[in-house]
């Protein structure tokens, strides 16, 4: 109905997982997705490139990384300088293989810009070469230049697929849709007849291009399935059909280079094993080798006993077809094995049973190993295909793991569906995120929490879905520098972005948490990509909150990107504010280094670039002061502001007012909610909260103390608030008096108590922060010791309160040492 079209037009994984407590499963567990993303291209290889500068000469450039059809390149010569990089689009400039120029009597002359360093051009291009890889001719070159792998399977495109239900035997089948690498297929011949439709990944093993069942001695007949659809001479017709227009719809071999390589087995005819059926992936039998074909292939058995069965269950398998176990396996991972249909009581045993059948038990070692270093855990979500209805792909959660395999339960399915056992490396499961940038529809949960008014209050930039050839209207250069606007939609966009745990990490991260991130990020789309490290960040700083704090989006601020909402939690209080991220693959390298700077942090600290010995801007010499003179916020004004280096502090210190109502809006502390405020928030996010009402009472503080400050140097006098018991507020004649009066203690400092030091703060205008001082039990000797970047720190207090709060201490350190230090 309706209804529910909205709920799943509606569904933010982001607010499910926040809902649910649950995290997502690591983009890095599902192999066939990254392999999926490869376009032939890595980095490391060495091309010849025309020079900007002259077009008629070229030189050798490094790929630094690449992103569908952009590269990211460096003139060799350059070394670990990155300010030349420059991006260029395979299908536009002017590229080549290395020993084109060579061939075709091309000139290869050093660049302008690096013609110092190199004084002996043939010397130097002899040592750079020797042992270099060469970009691809063929992507550089032809119909294939530019094209990411999965473009070439488009539909109209043929394929052969083996029959894994009762034979070896293959058949051409149609691509009907690509999704991601996720295929449609449809045996060819029956047109628009979609019943015997099936989906699979294209690095299936038992996918292959057109020829391979003649290359490797397989016939091409229709499976049993479908052959009385047809008589055999319209078979054999559309055979030949095939066979003419081979070339048009062919897929090119490289294609399939990535595909798993079958091993030899060692089963034997009659042996007894444990399995799951693919098709049915709910339970653990018992089941025999019924037929070996060969050294890689065989055919396995579901047993079932009754005299007249409803319905064979057999499938071929290899070496690494998931679902396949020792005898006994069940039971060593206390899993229950399912007695085979016809089997007399529930309590099988597996030496009465091959007793009974007279068989023996496949041995260990005709089992690959399996391994538990896969980066799955329980409750982790995912996204699954439905193996009853594979046309679904639904919310997954893990919940539980057996060495390889993973037990599933889909959630939003049409039909209630039990839990799944798939392998860790099944491609039929997809990281969180995969639906939404493929443009396909995910079956969100049936109780997903949705409401409507975020229509209204969150309005995001157009989605458009192109393919990764399609490139904005106005790219005409040949050659793209680092800065330049590049508008390309590829279905994933952003490179790996690494964590170069070596490099410095600045006053808001925690090192050891940084070092323990995962090494990279990505690839993918740019947007979730940047989203998942700038969360991983938040989560690894000494505050989050701060942090998140440093990132939100500046109001004021020209509007570059997608504002994405990212969430931080700190001391059993939640977080949120608009961050901005790019979109687009040419602008992840400059957005990853402002966000390093913003962190006060090596610009190297994370991005598309893997530092490995020494970092560039050789981050690992300097002390803290000194980086923060060079990458922080607090260097002189004159020295120039680097791009994205404002702060909160210093935005506050211009505008208060202004400041204090955009943070309404885009920093939101999640406790309370005011009735009367103005929803301009995402329905169901936390509004109107204490922490937004501190912040506002703290910037109002902080632009008094600031104030103050400008009168004490004025009238050469120190100026403060006070407030008695009752929290009066005092006239100016009582501020004057108490100007002009020193503090006379009435006790040795050192000696106080918690109490002592509680009730001394209750009698100041810091009254409200004397509950922190007794959580924390300080006392008289540790009050003595308090600075402003301590209590900024251990306090979790802002600049204004914190100056307030260090001028009473100050005071008592002054009265100390005048009344007791002697």
């Amino acid at each position: 109905d309706a209804g529910s079209s909205v709920e799943e037009m509606e569904f933010n994984w982001d607010e499910y997982l926040e809902d649910t407590g649950a995290t997502a499963a690591p983009h890095g567990s599902f192999k066939h997705v990254d392999t999926s993303l490869q376009n032939g291209f890595a980095p490391g290889m060495k091309l010849e490139v025309a020079v900007k500068s002259d077009q008629n000469t070229y030189w050798v450039a490094t790929i630094i990384t690449t992103c569908g059809q952009l590269l990211l390149l460096r003139y060799d010569g350059y070394g670990e300088d990155r300010k030349a990089d420059f991006w260029c689009d395979i299908l536009t400039a002017d590229l080549h293989p290395i020993g084109w120029c060579q061939q075709n009597k091309k000139i290869l002359k050093v660049p302008e810009g690096i013609k110092d360093k190199i004084p002996d051009q043939e010397e130097f291009l002899q040592r750079v070469l020797k042992g270099a890889c060469s970009a691809p001719a063929n992507l550089l070159e032809g119909l294939h230049r530019g094209k990411n792998p999965l473009d070439l399977i488009a539909p109209g495109s043929r394929l052969e697929l083996q029959n894994t239900r009762d034979s070896l035997e293959a058949w051409i089948v149609t691509v009907v849709e690509n999704v991601g690498g996720r295929l449609k297929l449809r045996y060819e011949g029956l047109e628009d007849l979609d019943k015997f439709d099936q989906w699979l990944f294209y690095l299936d093993p038992f996918l292959h291009q057109v020829g391979w069942a003649a290359q490797h001695g397989y016939s091409l007949q229709p499976p049993s399935a479908i052959r009385s659809l047809r008589s055999e001479a319209d078979w054999q017709e559309i055979l030949k059909k095939v066979k003419e227009e081979e070339e048009e719809s062919s897929v090119p071999t490289d294609l399939f280079k990535d595909k798993p390589v079958i091993g030899v087995h060692s089963f034997s005819e009659g042996m007894k094993l444990e399995a799951v059926d693919p098709m049915a992936p709910f339970v653990i039998s018992p089941a025999t080798v019924l037929k070996v074909y060969n050294d890689k292939y065989f055919m396995i058995e579901i047993d079932d006993l009754r005299a007249e069965r409803a319905g064979s269950q057999r499938y071929v398998c290899h070496l690494n077809s998931a679902g396949i176990f020792p005898v006994q396996w069940s039971l060593k991972n206390g899993l229950h094995l399912s007695p085979p249909p016809g089997y007399p009581g529930q309590d099988f045993d597996w030496a009465d049973y091959l007793k009974q059948c007279g068989a023996e038990a496949a041995p260990q070692s005709c089992f690959p190993l399996l391994t538990s270093d896969h980066g799955f855990k329980e409750n982790m979500k995912l996204e699954a295909v439905n193996p009853v209805d594979p046309e679904e792909v639904c919310i997954a959660t893990v919940t539980k793991l057996k060495d390889s395999y993973l037990w599933l339960q889909l959630e939003g399915s049409k039909k209630p569906v039990p839990e799944c056992i798939v392998s860790v490396e099944s491609m039929n499961i997809f990281p969180v995120g995969w639906c939404e940038t493929n443009g396909y529809q995910l079956r969100p949960p049936r109780k997903a929490i949705v409401n409507k008014q975020k229509k209204i209050a969150v309005v995001q930039p157009e989605k458009q879905i192109l393919s990764s050839r399609t490139v904005h209207d106005g790219l005409k250069n040949q050659e793209l520098n680092s800065s330049d606007s590049v508008v390309i939609n590829g279905k994933y966009c952003c490179p790996k972005i690494y964590f170069n745990h070596r490099c410095f990490s600045g006053p808001y991260l925690n090192k050891g948490r940084i070092a323990e991130l995962p090494q990279s990020v990505g690839p993918g789309n740019c947007v979730l990509v940047l989203k998942e490290v700038l969360t991983l960040l938040i989560n690894a700083a000494y505050k989050p909150s701060r942090v998140l704090r440093e990132l939100q989006l500046d109001e004021e601020a020209a509007w570059h990107g997608h504002g994405e909402t990212l969430k931080a939690k700190y001391k059993g209080k939640s977080y949120r504010a608009t961050v901005e991220v790019v979109r687009t693959a040419d602008r992840v390298a400059d957005f990853c280094r402002k966000t390093c700077i913003k962190l006060e942090c090596c610009p190297n600290l994370f991005g598309p670039q893997m530092v490995l010995d020494k970092c560039s801007e050789n981050c690992s010499v300097l002390t803290k002061t000194k980086y923060t003179h060079y990458y922080g916020k607090r260097k002189n004004k004159r020295i120039g502001r680097p791009p994205g280096g404002h702060s909160n502090l210093e935005v506050a210190m211009k505008k208060p007012n202004k400041r204090r109502k955009r943070r309404k809006h885009f920093f939101v502390h999640k406790k309370k909610r005011s009735s009367t405020s103005v929803d301009n928030t995402p329905a169901g996010s936390p509004q109107g909260s204490g922490a937004e009402e501190e912040d506002d009472q703290d910037e109002s503080e902080l632009s008094h103390s600031l104030a103050q400050d400008r009168d004490k140097r004025k009238r050469k006098l120190r100026t403060f608030s006070f407030s008695d018991d009752e929290n009066k507020p005092p006239s100016p004649k009582d501020i004057k008096m108490e100007v002009a009066e020193k503090l006379q203690l009435d006790s040795n400092p050192l000696e106080w108590s918690v109490a002592d030091v509680v009730r001394f703060l209750k009698s100041t205008d810091c009254a409200p922060l004397a509950r922190i001082f007794l959580d924390q039990e300080i006392d008289g000797q540790a009050l003595l010791l308090l600075t402003l970047p301590t209590v900024q720190e251990c306090m979790d207090l802002k600049l204004g309160p914190a100056i307030k709060l260090c001028h009473h201490i100050e005071r008592v350190k002054l009265a100390f040492y005048q009344q007791f230090a002697n």
